[in-house]
Parts: structure tokens; C-alpha cells; sequence
């Protein structure tokens, strides 16, 4: 017993090891410092320290705001928030693969799961972001490794709810295609069939669905029409193929919208090769390590004495099974029935009969393996059949639900190049395809940190200008604006406006007067060719140029914070 205690504890510092690497190399790639982006402004800016506050629209949730709050409800300090954040994601990717130390067939597989999808560049840029989707792929991955254990406890169905209801507060859409595919099992399977398992998807599900329901009624009127304007904010949800546009854009842009013409880099397409090559050597080895039990131990036979002995070494009978064949002794179960022989059970307690082999429990790794492969396929569906566009974050729990699969494959290979090839040799091999890996990794995510530092602090250097116009308060967010101000333009307005301390105007269909206009490689509409302008300069994209109102006497009222 102590033994086994001392070995199951192995795995589970390996997966805190893991985890501690995760945070160390997420804050070593991506700066503390690196200004919050568009998405992660609108959810920060529900808090005093990061106002002026920015529309909430139809899509967004209040899972991530309910993140944040212990440190954005106070400071509008970012690097804390983003040290927050580190930990935050850090402890969601051990809770999230934790339980598959159990549900898998071995241990260390969930080690080696949580490796690989904390390695994807992905999952290390956002590790210290204000964005939901890490936090959707630890509670559907988790909860699916609950549901697959095979022990079942108040402790797992609370489980199993816990994630779930976090699945859904960061995504309603994704926590209702990881609960789908649970709910079809417990129902429907019967090794699943649990009231306990029906409870705890359900609930779940309510209690992550119920902020996001109560607030379509108060903000938008109810739940079909809260669904009807997101649906129009995300360009119109509609089926159509868009599974290229998720393969082209792992390797970036953020948000590839529109996405026509974008590809993606041969070196960077090699997390797709890999995650093909390991996920189907995982299901062939559950497959056939599923078959090779089954052919070991066959299910409903149970196994007999070999011969029904009252003394040691003293045989009085032939196989029992042996005379009932030749009808001259009824079976022994027949004789139990009838009082004239004790149980067989009863008789191998007191040492006469040696205990005869109990039918295994099915095995439900094959049913596992299904079950997670389905659920990463539920999660991806919509983003390739219905959005228009793509983000490399929109498939993170589709990762994440891959990963142990793509886990027992990987570990296969390694098992079968040792039986193959010195150990030195498989060593050398898989440093090399997994250094590689991470190396590619590696340079995306300082790539992209790059990319997102320059970009962003061009929303800065144009509040600096509009303030030198006297518009806004400069690139102080938070700090308050000494005149109210409406900004508009062709892109980005919403961080551009909230940078600068302005009310964010409608875009380019909006037919009130801003304050100013700043536009990218675009004119200006008719009515404000004749506004005093000036380009930005020292931009990291070219071609920023703001358009001042001259008359600015009119006062615009900042809109009041509705979330």
C-alpha cells in the first residue's frame, strides 16, 4: 500500500514540475510590462482604476472580469495583473490535467499531456492574459478526466460541475459543446450510467450559463436577441468552411479577420503533423491495449477450481465442470442452490476451493479515448463550420482534449524505439523532434510578444498626439480626461479611444461628429476633409493620421459604465 502511495506521488510532482516550468517560461518569453490589448481592456476597464469604461458587447462574458478582480478592482498596475494572471493559469493547468493521472491508463501521461499543451506558444502567450480561453480548455479538460475516473465520489461530480461552470462563465458556446458529449455518455453508456454524472454536467452547466442568461434579459432583452446581436458583432454566424483558416492562422495573426490570403509558415505547421502522428498512435494503442486485455482475461467466464480437494495434496474429485458435462454432477452453482454444497465463495474463504477469478471490469479507455476525441471534435466544430474568421486561441480546448491522446502516443513511440534502438539512439531522437517543437514555440511566442508590443504602443504614441490637439488626456489610461471627448475611426477605436481617456465612437457608419478621427490608410469622410490633421509619427504601421474637429465647444457625453 505504501509502496503504491510512494509511486502515484511520482507523477504528481512531475506535474507540478511542469506547471512551475510552464509559468517560469511564459514570464521569461512575454514582458510583464506588455500593455493589455483590445479584448483585455474591455474587461479590465469594468474596474475604477482602469477606466474610462468600454462598451461590453453582446459576445463578451463576465467569467474573465470575475478573474481579474482581485487585482484590477484595486490597482491598474499591469504587471501585477499580469503576475495575477501567471499564477492563475499556472495552477488551472495543473487542476486541469491532474485528474487524468487517474482517468488515463498511465500516470505519467497526463505529465506528458500537460507538457505538450503548455508548450504551444499559444497557451504561453496567453498564460499571463486577460483572455478566457486557457481557462476553458483547463475546466473542459478537467472535467472530462473526472468524468472517465473510475471511482466516482461527491468529491468528482463536484468536481466535474467545478469545471464545467468555469468552462461556461469564460464561453457559454464552448461549455455547451463540452457538456453535450458528457451528458450523451452518462446517459447512454451504460459502464457511465450514473445519476451523479447527470448532476454534475447538469449543474454545471446551469451554474456557469445562469450570469450570462440573467444578463441577456437585463441588458438585451432576452436570450434569443442577447444571441442574434453577438451573431451580428462576430460578422454573422452562418455555416461555411473556415477549417483552412484555422489551420493557416496557428502561427498568427492574433485575429485573422478577414483571413482570405493568409498561409502559414512550413516550419510552423509542424505542431499539425506532430499532433496527427501522435494522436493516432495513441488511439491504436488504446485500441490494442484494450484488445490484448480483453484477450487475457475474457469477461463473463468466471474461472472454475481446478479440483475440488478437502485435504491438502488429496484429491476426491475431478473438475467439477468436467462432471457436469457428463451430466454425472450437476454444477456447483446448482448444488449451492439446492443446499447441498456450500457457495463457492464460501469455500474458497475457508481454504478448500481457491478462489475463482472475478470477470474484469471493462475497461474504459477505449470509451475514454472516444470520449475525449469526440469532445475536442464538439469544441472545434463551431469556429470551423460557422465563424467567420479565425483566432489561433479559438481551439485551445480542442488542444487541450487532444493532448492526452496525443500523450499515450507519444509514449508509445518511445516504448517501441526501445525495443528497437539503444537508448541513446531514442533519446537522441526524441530531443530532437521535441526540441524542435519547442524551439519553433518558442520563437512564435517572442515573435508575436514583439509584434504586440510594437502594435500596441502605437495606441500610444496617438493619444500622445491628440493630446498635443488638445483631445484626451494623453497615453495615460485611467487617469481621467479634463474635457469629454468622442473618438472615431476606421480601426481599432475602441483601444485607441480608451488610451487616449475618449468615449469610443461607432466606426465608420456613424453619423455623429467625433471629437477627432484617427484613420489608417483611409480618408476622411466629406465632412472632415477640411479638419486640421497630422500624421503620427514614429508608428511601428505606417500610416496613422489623426483629423481634429476645429470646433470642439460641443461637449459629448462620456458613456455611463454598463457593466
Amino acid at each position: 500500500m505504501s509502496g503504491g502511495t510512494r509511486g502515484a506521488a511520482d507523477p504528481r510532482r512531475l506535474l507540478l514540475a511542469v506547471c512551475g516550468a510552464f509559468a517560469l517560461l511564459s514570464l521569461a518569453l512575454v514582458p510583464l510590462g506588455l500593455p493589455l490589448g483590445w479584448d483585455e481592456l474591455v474587461y479590465a476597464s469594468r474596474y475604477a482604476p482602469h477606466a474610462p469604461a468600454t462598451p461590453f458587447s453582446a459576445p463578451r462574458t463576465r467569467g474573465v472580469p470575475l478573474l481579474i478582480a482581485p487585482v484590477a478592482a484595486w490597482s491598474d498596475s499591469v504587471p501585477l495583473l499580469r503576475v495575477w494572471l501567471t499564477l492563475l493559469s499556472s495552477a488551472g493547468l495543473y487542476l486541469g490535467f491532474r485528474p487524468w493521472l487517474r482517468a488515463a491508463p498511465r500516470p505519467s501521461a497526463a505529465v506528458v499531456a500537460a507538457a505538450l499543451y503548455g508548450g504551444l506558444w499559444i497557451t504561453l502567450f496567453y498564460a499571463s492574459a486577460a483572455m478566457p480561453n486557457h481557462y476553458t480548455a483547463m475546466g473542459a479538460v478537467g472535467a472530462v478526466g473526472l468524468f472517465l475516473c473510475s471511482r466516482q465520489s461527491v468529491r468528482t461530480y463536484a468536481g466535474i460541475a467545478a469545471g464545467l461552470a468555469l468552462a461556461t462563465l469564460m464561453r457559454p458556446n464552448d461549455g455547451a459543446a463540452v457538456g453535450l458529449p458528457l451528458l450523451l455518455a452518462a446517459l447512454l453508456v451504460p459502464a457511465w450510467r450514473r445519476r451523479g454524472r447527470v448532476g454534475a454536467v447538469l449543474g454545471g452547466l446551469a451554474v456557469g450559463v445562469l450570469p450570462w442568461a440573467v444578463e441577456a434579459y437585463v441588458r438585451f432583452g432576452g436570450v434569443r436577441e442577447r444571441l442574434t446581436e453577438a451573431s451580428e458583432v462576430q460578422g454573422d454566424l452562418r455555416p461555411l468552411l473556415s477549417f483552412v483558416h484555422h489551420l493557416t492562422a496557428f502561427d498568427g495573426p492574433l485575429l485573422c479577420r478577414p483571413c482570405t490570403g493568409d498561409g502559414i509558415r512550413p516550419v510552423a505547421a509542424e505542431w499539425w503533423l506532430l499532433l496527427t502522428v501522435l494522436v493516432a498512435t495513441g488511439l491504436w494503442a488504446t485500441r490494442r491495449d484494450s484488445g490484448t486485455a480483453a484477450r487475457a482475461r475474457p469477461v463473463g467466464r468466471p474461472v472454475g477450481p481446478a479440483r475440488v480437494t478437502l485435504l491438502p495434496r488429496l484429491t476426491l474429485l475431478p473438475r467439477a465442470s468436467r462432471l457436469s458435462r457428463l451430466t454425472l454432477l450437476p454444477r456447483v452453482s446448482r448444488l449451492s442452490r439446492f443446499g447441498l454444497l456450500p457457495r463457492v465463495s464460501r469455500l474458497a474463504r475457508l481454504g478448500l476451493l481457491p478462489p475463482a477469478t472475478a470477470a474484469p471490469p471493462a475497461t474504459a479507455v477505449p470509451l475514454g479515448t472516444a470520449l475525449a476525441l469526440g469532445t475536442a471534435l464538439a469544441v472545434a466544430l463551431p469556429y470551423l463550420l460557422l465563424v467567420p474568421y479565425a483566432a489561433p486561441r479559438f481551439l485551445l480546448p480542442a488542444h487541450a482534449l487532444l493532448a492526452p491522446v496525443a500523450a499515450l502516443g507519444l509514449l508509445t513511440l518511445v516504448g517501441w524505439g526501445r525495443t528497437v534502438l539503444p537508448r541513446w539512439a531514442v533519446a537522441g531522437v526524441a530531443v530532437l523532434v521535441l526540441g524542435g517543437h519547442l524551439a519553433v514555440q518558442m520563437l512564435l511566442v517572442q515573435g508575436h510578444t514583439t509584434v504586440q508590443a510594437a502594435a500596441r504602443g502605437d495606441w500610444q504614441r496617438i493619444a500622445a498626439a491628440l493630446q498635443r490637439h488638445g483631445v484626451g488626456n494623453g497615453p495615460h489610461p485611467g487617469a481621467g480626461t479634463r474635457a469629454p471627448c468622442t473618438l472615431n475611426g476606421n480601426t481599432s477605436v475602441i483601444p485607441l479611444a480608451h488610451t487616449a481617456g475618449c468615449a469610443p465612437g461607432g466606426g465608420p457608419r456613424d453619423p455623429r461628429r467625433p471629437t477627432a478621427l484617427v484613420l489608417r490608410r483611409a480618408a476622411p469622410p466629406p465632412w472632415a476633409r477640411d479638419w486640421p490633421r497630422e500624421t503620427v509619427p514614429g508608428t511601428y504601421a505606417a500610416g496613422w493620421v489623426i483629423h481634429v474637429r476645429p470646433d470642439r465647444g460641443e461637449v459629448v457625453r462620456q458613456p455611463t459604465r454598463t457593466g
